[in-house]
């Protein structure tokens, strides 16, 4: 299973975008579906995930409220709607699969298949 990312770009605070995860192989059926992300010198931290077959949905307290994760069964995607963007939301998204359980849904070593990352940029 691979995940494929798609709908990065450049925005201006307050703005939205859309991105998009999916996957090749057999799909998502049976995994959880997460968005990490990564600005510069910064580590990698927990965004929003979605767990494929029960659709319960998971979020950072800094996106809530402003980011939405949804599934799209119709092309096995997962998507991630961010509106209200703001400049501390600059970083390089990426999707990520895998079997977590709850309590370690928001940790990155819960996921095991990676996308190369898409870069959301921004601008104030």
């Amino acid at each position: 299973v691979q995940p494929v990312e798609a709908g990065g770009g450049l925005v201006q605070t307050g703005g939205s975008l859309t991105l998009s995860c999916q996957a090749s192989g057999d799909g998502f059926a049976g995994y959880a579906v997460a968005w990490f992300r990564q600005a510069p010198g910064k580590e990698r931290e927990f965004v929003s995930a979605f767990r494929w077959s029960g659709g319960t949905t998971y979020y950072a307290d800094a996106v809530k409220g402003r980011f939405s994760i949804s599934r799209d069964r119709a092309n096995s995607a997962v998507h991630l709607q961010m509106n209200r963007l703001l400049p501390g939301d600059t970083a390089i998204y990426y999707c990520a699969i895998g079997r977590p359980i709850t309590s370690t849904m928001r940790s990155v070593s819960a996921y095991y298949y990676w996308g190369q990352g898409t870069q959301v940029t921004v601008s104030s």
